[in-house]
């Protein structure tokens, strides 16, 4: 068993953060790597990106939003309970070096993927530029984190609850037409990175982003995660989950989220029947 040494709800309790004690784990994870949990026996294998790591402590923590009938199992875990398998480190880490100005995008739970990112950007001695942005203020997540690994932080909500009403693209263009930009790394929905990476290759600047397809043994052999890169076929557990967001057919990574909709929100209603969840 894999303890929850720390658990805390954010966005209303729609988020929750687990601190998770995994200390083989913790001595080889990097940034922009991931770990796929099961909660029990009869669970689903999900993937999560690892948000922070402690190695000294033997500690990883993830951070989900509760979506499905898993998430929603996810949920009941409290401190002192476990999963019963986490297993990684999973995926090819950031590459991360100094290279000048790092513009760093996040949307959603993408917040929790990016702070590691960003953090490792600006220890290297980049000046970090961060735009983050969610749909209202009590769905915002890692603001103060963001902001201590961050020269400058821009916070949008698309109501305009907090910080500038809009999107992050508005703040990037703004961002791009200003600064000359080494790098930008963007990680939330899909449509956002879809439209990040429309933007920063008008301005000729290269970007990653961190792709979340239907995983299943994280290691390659199933090839439910493949993706088109460049017009060919890669896998994301193993080629990534970093790709060139230029080169990324986001439109089908869209339609393959989709292909099992229906049965996962038959399967959440139902799980939400038995246990009388609202």
């Amino acid at each position: 068993m894999f303890k929850i040494v720390k658990r805390v709800e954010m966005a209303g309790g729609t988020v929750i953060e687990n601190r998770i004690e995994a200390p083989r784990i913790a001595a080889r994870a990097k940034p922009g790597q991931f770990v796929i949990l099961k909660a029990d026996e009869t669970g689903e294998r999900i993937p999560l990106t690892i948000s922070e790591i402690d190695p000294k402590a033997g500690t990883i923590t993830v951070i989900y939003m509760v979506v499905g009938k898993s998430t929603q199992l996810f949920k009941t875990l409290q401190e002192g309970d476990g999963f019963q398998d986490v297993i990684g480190p999973l995926g090819k880490p950031t590459h991360i070096e100094k290279l000048g100005t790092v513009v760093c995008v996040g949307g959603g739970t993408g917040i929790a993927v990016l702070y590691p990112i960003t953090r490792g950007f600006k220890e290297a001695g980049n000046r970090v530029i961060s735009i983050i942005g969610a749909r209202s203020k009590d769905l915002l997540i890692l603001e103060d984190k963001m902001k201590a690994v961050s020269d400058e932080l821009h916070i949008c909500t698309d109501d305009g609850s907090y910080g500038r009403k809009g999107f992050v693209t508005e703040v990037l263009k703004e961002v791009l037409q200003k600064d000359r930009v080494d790098l930008a790394v963007a990680i939330g929905p899909v449509p956002m990175m879809k439209f990040v990476s429309a933007m920063t290759k008008e301005f000729n600047v290269k970007t990653l982003v961190s792709l979340n397809p239907i995983m299943i043994d994280g290691t390659g052999m199933c090839g439910g995660c493949r993706v088109t890169v460049d017009g060919k076929t890669k896998f994301a557990c193993v080629d990534g989950p970093e790709f060139d967001g230029h080169q990324v057919d986001f439109d089908g990574l869209a339609s393959r989220l989709q292909a099992y909709a229906d049965e996962e929100r038959k399967a959440h209603e139902a799980y939400c029947r038995i246990k009388n969840l609202k």
